[in-house]
């Protein structure tokens, strides 16, 4: 009868916790569609109280959301041994910082990444290349453009002679980078070919390299800064014509409107003086020279020491907190209390039948949007930890009930308490039966942290982005990770099976 009321107010507290939103959302629905003009009272209330940059200027920082491997308008660059993000763009964000008074902070994720990130509050702004288009402005606000352009075509120089309009990629494939304007454009006005979408530029490039995609659809300053660092590759003009004719703007969260006043009077700055054209492209241009005559992949090894460091500080976080959880949850699985076995396998079905890379971003851009100060890195050390500790918690639970009932029985016949049992007893035995499980569960943790590269965390496969971007290469700083990750597992490996050794030989 206890268990049965603990689980009756169980059931009354969650159907509680599900019931508010739903009253929340009803009431509000009601009293939209019960005046129009209550809405539009609400919205200029919130208008007259938007606090958006006095929000800016009393943190003291401004926060951008980019994806850093768009030359000219916004890539990577080495300087004293660390990442510097140059491009026309960010030369405009510095401005717009400046302006503001406040100190800029530089947030690089993956581009379909960037209005949620907007969206969540984890960013202030989206300077990006971004196009203005009519879906986008639903969901988010523009300041004024500031740049127009149009869209061509990266391919192979060997089939300059094969690709000359967009007609003769008819029954071949398009490489577009995902939530771009150049993907729905393509998506709409070139039906005739297949479209492959990828999160990044370089993976396209790397992908146009090794004949995945036939061509590369890119704004006209990005696809000329391939061509101009890569002598194997070639564009030309698409005249695929957009209806937002190539636009670019800042992008807001709804209702930041005194933010967006401020940034069209930097843009205002920038377009009386035209430092786009006659100074920042000009810089930018230099960079990617500078760097194609003196750069090499070996020289960004500060990078991918910073890439291992990262790692290696993620996946020993997530081990220890992984095997704690996994402990925990498997001896609440093994309970004959209802609730905990209950609570116990809801989480490890819930972790197991949902991937870890839907759990990241949940946990940075869900979480995160809640409590405002949680860094990415903390947030991809919550999800991993999560996840790993579903799957510990089998492998325990399994290595516990491997074990014949009678070493339990044996050793509670000699006086031993149940705790004494347990840690004396039945962990030592079940931990030496699962040690090649969960030291492969290990080695998946150590692989699977590079998953937290979406969320913008520095560790080896972002790191690695980085340097594809700046020195234009895309298959060798992949091997290079390749082979440190090879590195990282084989003396994981080693230092596991030292350990079973000790085991078997103190048994």
């Amino acid at each position: 009868m206890k268990h049965f009321k603990q689980l009756l107010m169980l059931c009354i507290l969650c159907v509680s916790v599900f019931l508010a939103p739903l009253n929340a959302f009803a009431a509000a629905t009601s009293s939209s569609s019960t005046s129009s003009s209550s809405s539009s009272t609400i919205s200029s209330t919130n208008a007259a109280t938007d606090d958006s940059l006095q929000r800016i200027k009393q943190k003291g920082t401004l926060v951008v959301g980019t994806s850093a491997d768009y030359p000219p308008f916004e890539f990577t660059t080495k300087q004293n041994g660390k990442t510097k993000y140059v491009g026309f763009e960010m030369q405009l964000a510095r401005q717009f910082a400046k302006d503001l008074g406040v100190k800029l902070v530089i947030k690089n994720m993956d581009f379909d990444s960037l209005l949620v990130a907007l969206e969540t509050h984890k960013v202030d702004t989206v300077i990006a290349g971004m196009n203005v288009t009519p879906e986008r402005a639903k969901n988010v606000d523009f300041s004024k453009p500031y740049y127009k352009g149009n869209n061509f075509f990266l391919i192979n120089k060997a089939d300059k002679s094969k690709y000359k309009s967009a007609k003769s990629f008819t029954g071949k494939t398009v490489g577009v980078q995902n939530g771009t304007t150049q993907y729905n454009l393509a998506k709409q006005k070139m039906k005739y070919a297949h479209m492959r979408g990828l999160a990044k530029v370089s993976s396209l490039v790397i992908a146009l390299q090794s004949h995945k995609v036939d061509g590369v659809l890119l704004d006209e300053p990005t696809a000329r800064a391939y061509a101009n660092n890569n002598s194997n590759l070639a564009t030309f003009n698409s005249h695929l014509a957009s209806s937002n004719s190539g636009a670019k703007a800042m992008a807001f969260a709804k209702g930041d409107k005194s933010l967006e006043t401020a940034a069209n009077q930097t843009i205002d700055k920038v377009q009386k003086k035209d430092l786009i054209n006659k100074k920042w492209l000009p810089q930018a241009s230099k960079y990617m020279k500078s760097y194609k005559k003196h750069n090499t992949v070996a020289s960004y090894w500060t990078f991918f020491a910073k890439g291992v460091e990262y790692t290696l500080i993620i996946t020993v976080i997530a081990v220890f907190f992984g095997f704690l959880l996994g402990t925990l949850f498997a001896l609440m699985r093994l309970s004959q209390n209802k609730i905990l076995h209950g609570i116990a396998v809801c989480y490890i079905e819930f972790i197991r039948g949902t991937p870890m890379l839907v759990q990241i971003m949940f946990v940075y851009f869900g979480i995160g949007a809640v409590i405002q100060s949680l860094p990415a890195l903390v947030a991809g050390i919550i999800a991993v930890s999560v996840n790993s500790g579903a799957y510990v918690a089998e492998v325990i639970r399994s290595g516990i009930q491997s074990l014949p009932i009678g070493q339990t029985e044996a050793a509670r016949s000699l006086g031993m308490t149940k705790k004494q049992t347990f840690r004396f007893i039945i962990m030592p035995q079940a931990l030496q039966n699962i040690w090649p499980a969960l030291g492969n569960e290990f080695i998946t943790l150590l692989k699977d942290s590079s998953l937290v590269s979406t969320i913008g965390v520095g560790e080896l496969m972002y790191q690695t982005q980085l340097v594809q971007a700046d020195t234009y290469k895309g298959v060798l700083p992949l091997f290079i990770t390749m082979m440190i990750y090879f590195i990282l597992t084989f003396t994981l490996t080693r230092i596991l099976n030292y350990f079973e050794g000790r085991m078997k030989h103190a048994h």
